[in-house]
């Protein structure tokens, strides 16, 4: 799929909008449906389980999100690039992306391998989890280096207008990852199939057989992303050089370096975040991963657009068409609260429903609903902010989203959570509100922001 061209009309943009976050958006709610099921599956190991794999959940997202950082340089490159119709140099671009994913991956492993035995601890876990906990980590980050390639040319796919790939690629990830979660964490075990016995056989691992099947399943990712990637008409580094260039290089670190030290604080903030919550005990912690989890299905349309609206505002950019980018912008964010509304809706009404799909614990279940109802409020306002920060990143400004997310999270979220909790004695009810008036903050921050600008 070549990237389309965004034509003038309000309607046609917010199908030209559409047909580049659907994707996205469809590989992100097939990967939240696979979570879901994971999260099912470990808790009906009861949960202790839960809280064990709950424990690593932040830090994964620190570190997923770190890499992808580097992914946003890489696309507003090659956005404006292919805006510009300078495709020899788009793939240029792509050559030194393969090189990152080498160097950047392999360093990533050694550290997370490293010092998996020790971050139970730090997260200030129980004691009774933790060795369960480092064990799951351990095995989740060996194939780290697949995991990267998957992160980062999945971005510059998308940078190219190609969602679809990334796509089919999650969509057979969350397979293997399904399949293999039956065969390592259950025992061999009978099921009566359309009124027959049927013998399934199985590892029985638990915890450690879900690490596996999401490892296994990470490598046939990479491997398949890898190959697309090398095939791509437009921005394909075969017969490019491998060798370091700094006028490459250069000037995508200085797009990614603000967005790397954005997404390392905001995550460490969650990692900080995840720390003062697991230590109020386990049915918290429980509490809270089953509700993270449920929660994420509903930001598939911020997250889904963010990254078809960096695109095209990197694209917009590169073709010197400011007034467009400007309507995009508009149509952007109509349709993003609309979608967004919407699925505030949803997960205020069946909230408890949700929570009982991963626990049978009455004390989880209420306490998880509870939060789940308060940050559906939050949520158009939230997916404004997370498209005019897509935008910007496109753009390859990334100083002000820096600014704006490292002020809320560490000013707001963990200040204010570490004055409810460890100071007042609070529950997760206060660290969930001190969560949404970080939400609210930062929409309200990157909305004046552009309008001052004169940008919406």
């Amino acid at each position: 799929m070549r990237l389309p061209h965004i034509r003038k009309t309000d309607r046609a943009m917010t199908a030209t909008i559409l047909a580049l976050a659907g994707p996205t958006m469809l590989e992100q709610l097939l990967q939240t449906a696979v979570q879901y099921l994971d999260t099912a599956m470990v808790g009906s190991l009861g949960t202790e389980a839960t809280a064990a794999v709950g424990v690593t959940t932040t830090l994964n997202w620190l570190i997923s999100g770190t890499i992808a950082a580097l992914g946003v340089g890489f696309l507003s490159l090659v956005a404006k690039s292919l805006g510009a119709g300078a495709r020899e140099r788009a793939r240029d671009i792509s050559a030194q992306a393969v090189l990152t994913v080498l160097l950047v991956g392999g360093f990533a492993t050694v550290l997370t391998l490293s010092f998996a035995g020790f971050i139970p601890g730090w997260m200030r876990a129980d004691v009774s989890i933790r060795d369960l906990a480092a064990r799951y980590f351990f095995i989740l980050y060996m194939p780290m280096l697949p995991r990267t390639a998957t992160i980062l040319f999945g971005t510059l796919l998308r940078a190219a207008g190609d969602t679809r790939t990334p796509m089919w690629v999650g969509l057979l990830v969350n397979a293997v990852n399904v399949g293999l979660n039956f065969l390592f964490i259950y025992p061999t075990r009978e099921l009566v199939l359309f009124g027959a016995r049927v013998t399934v056989p199985g590892a029985g691992w638990g915890v450690e057989g879900a690490a596996a099947a999401s490892a296994v399943a990470f490598t046939v990712g990479g491997i398949c992303i890898s190959v697309a990637y090398l095939r791509h008409p437009d921005i394909s580094p075969r017969g490019r050089s491998l060798r370091l260039r700094r006028e490459i290089l250069s000037p995508c670190l200085k797009i990614a370096v603000p967005n790397m030290l954005q997404r390392f604080g905001t995550k460490l903030g969650y990692v900080s975040f995840a720390a003062m919550i697991n230590s109020l005990g386990e049915v918290t912690t429980a509490a809270h991963t089953i509700a993270n989890t449920v929660e994420s299905a509903f930001y598939i349309p911020g997250y889904g657009m963010q990254m078809a609206t960096a695109t095209l505002a990197g694209n917009c950019v590169g073709a010197g068409d400011r007034d467009r980018l400007r309507r995009m912008t508009r149509a952007a964010l109509r349709l993003e609260v609309g979608l967004m509304t919407v699925s505030g809706a949803l997960l205020f009404a069946f909230a408890p429903e949700m929570m009982r799909v991963f626990s049978r614990e009455a004390e989880v279940i209420g306490l998880g609903a509870r939060v789940l109802r308060m940050v559906a409020l939050s949520e158009p306002v939230f997916g404004v902010a997370i498209i005019l920060e897509g935008i910007l990143q496109g753009e390859g400004r990334t100083g002000l989203p820096f600014l704006f997310n490292i002020l809320c999270m560490w000013g707001v979220r963990i200040v204010g959570t570490f004055v409810c909790v460890e100071l007042l004695g609070l529950g997760l009810v206060s660290a969930w509100a001190c969560m949404i008036a970080h939400n609210v903050i930062l929409c309200g921050l990157f909305f004046v922001a552009r309008l001052r600008e004169n940008r919406i």
